[in-house]
């Protein structure tokens, strides 16, 4: 239900305003000053002010304007017996929404205060998507390779040269891509990105270019490209090794020329687009190959950015672990969870083939499948991340040979599980063991039954 707070000294006009908005299925609020109304909102929340320019103390222009200088203000409606132009013109350029002249029409009041609220739950939606834009770009990492990026992308992102990033799947690509056009002259435009990996060779070029309707089979209406959409913004050609030389051709004499031709046209159509893209491949060794044109690639390699793989930087696992932990928490809306050193270590020890892409996955499933545990420990994490031996103890640490013969089994069992996709009945059918008496080798070996 929307909160509207009516603001006028003169009470009539408070009591007959606030049961007619009632009756329309709003909750309305009256105060007979600008003061009550900035101390009001101070405290509540409010979609719309219904304000009026006469006011004892401080009256409604100066209100007004605090009320603008709030955090996440409402919607703004002056009201005026004595309204001019000159008025009105006056209090829009103040911040207000609309001006309405004494006596009210209730049809236009009402009219007016629907589209406030609207404009108000917009101006909400693009607040909240800003923040989530900004939560795609941070770079999080303490280790020496990540400090060094953070100063290479606030030097070049300000810049309009052409990025080219390097890393192997997985290593956070897109998220240095997001980085670079938060900091850059262009924040505030258009961010589009194309993973030229998933579009299929037939499609890529129409992706890129748009089409005109009829210019082949499928083609039922105009599309506009991802070039044309990003026209002042930022353009992200993820995977860009993986485009066909056709499309690289095409690619090539847009960023020599500004311009390009949709699929099916002849008009030209001109843009003003800064080109970041990202390969996991050594586009160099494609080059020699066949497979990457050399004009492209000097184009599009004006500023090298290389992301290193995580088995490189491990010591900020533990900050990417607690950051998932605190995202994902916020995501499923579960209390903050915490990790034990114990698991970080585990965790610490295992090389991450799938590098930070992998590691969010291993704690958003921890957290999906433990949704009642507030500490994780190392019995909580899943069995891939004892695939390079990570739950062994050291040999020099075995005092006895059954604890030597305990940790092989339980080695063993582990990796049979996590090759079964932890099915305990398929497991034990497959180490040759009654299930019953796998669950009870399990429970002395430590291993939790879900792992």
């Amino acid at each position: 239900m929307p909160n509207v707070l009516i603001v006028d000294d003169e009470a009539g006009i408070r009591e007959s305003l606030s049961g007619i908005l009632a009756d329309e299925g709003y909750s309305a609020s009256a105060v007979e000053s600008g003061e009550a109304c900035l101390d009001l909102l101070r405290k509540s929340s409010f979609d719309v002010v219904l304000l009026d320019i006469w006011l004892p103390g401080i009256d409604g222009m100066e209100t007004l304007q605090k009320i603008r200088d709030l955090e996440n203000p409402p919607e703004v409606i002056m009201i005026s017996g004595h309204g001019t132009i000159e008025t009105a013109v006056r209090t829009t350029k103040l911040g207000a929404y609309d001006f309405l002249e004494k006596p009210l029409s209730l049809e236009k009041t009402l009219i007016l205060l629907k589209n406030a609220i609207d404009s108000k739950r917009l101006r909400s939606e693009n607040v909240e998507l800003r923040k989530q834009l900004q939560t795609k770009s941070v770079i999080v990492g303490d280790s020496v390779p990540m400090k060094a990026l953070r100063q290479q992308i606030a030097l070049m992102a300000p810049t309009n040269g052409r990025v080219l990033i390097y890393g192997e799947s997985g290593t956070g690509k897109e998220l240095v891509a997001h980085a670079m056009h938060a900091q850059s002259l262009r924040k505030d435009e258009t961010f589009v990105e194309v993973n030229c990996a998933a579009i299929p060779e037939d499609l890529i070029e129409s992706e890129l270019f748009g089409h005109r309707k009829g210019s082949f089979s499928g083609a039922a209406a105009d599309k506009e490209g991802k070039f044309q959409r990003a026209h002042g913004g930022t353009l992200f050609l993820d995977e860009v090794g993986d485009m066909s030389l056709k499309t690289q051709a095409k690619v090539l004499r847009t960023l020599e020329e500004q311009s390009f031709t949709p699929v099916g046209s002849d008009e030209t159509i001109t843009v003003d687009v800064r080109v970041i893209a990202s390969t996991n491949k050594d586009l160099e060794e494609e080059i020699s190959r066949g497979n990457f044109r050399e004009d492209l690639f000097y184009r599009l390699n004006v500023i090298p950015f290389f992301v290193p793989p995580l088995r490189e930087r491990k010591e900020d696992i533990p900050l990417f672990t607690r950051h998932f932990l605190k995202e994902l928490a916020a995501t499923y809306g579960r209390r903050p969870r915490e990790i034990t050193d114990d698991a970080i270590d585990v965790l610490m020890r295992y090389s991450w083939p799938g590098n930070v892409r992998e590691l969010r996955n291993v704690i958003e499933r921890i957290v999906i499948m433990n949704p009642t545990t507030t500490r994780f420990e190392s019995k909580h994490l899943p069995p891939l991340v004892y695939r390079d031996g990570s739950r062994r103890t050291p040999k020099t640490e075995f005092s006895t040979l059954h604890q030597a013969r305990n940790a092989y089994e339980r080695d063993y069992i582990l990796k049979k599980l996590d090759e079964n996709h932890g099915n305990v009945s398929r497991t034990a059918e497959v180490l040759g063991l009654e299930r019953s008496h796998l669950y009870r080798k399990m429970k002395t070996l430590g291993i939790a039954v879900k792992e």
